[in-house]
């Protein structure tokens, strides 16, 4: 594979993850907590599942996605032979 057709599939990966992790930082950070009253029908270890998901839920996630997008990352990288 030439140096550039592996920027391009660097690139094209790269972006991809990218939006797929803002999909999921938008969903957990908006779209969750626009259904609060909703999801306060429901409740986890005792608390409204609205309240969990401000207090605890999302930011579990948040930190989640920071690890899994930056794995996932660096595969990309090693496959591209763009590695450090």
């Amino acid at each position: 594979m030439s140096k550039k057709q592996a920027a391009s599939l660097h690139w094209r990966r790269t972006r991809k993850l990218t939006f797929t992790t803002l999909a999921i930082w938008f969903f957990f950070s908006f779209v969750i907590h626009w259904f609060g009253a909703e999801l306060n029908s429901f409740s986890f270890l005792g608390f409204p599942l609205g309240f969990y998901m401000a207090a605890q839920g999302s930011p579990i996630v948040f930190v989640i996605l920071i690890i899994w997008s930056v794995r996932r990352q660096e595969t990309i990288d090693e496959e591209c032979g763009i590695a450090e």
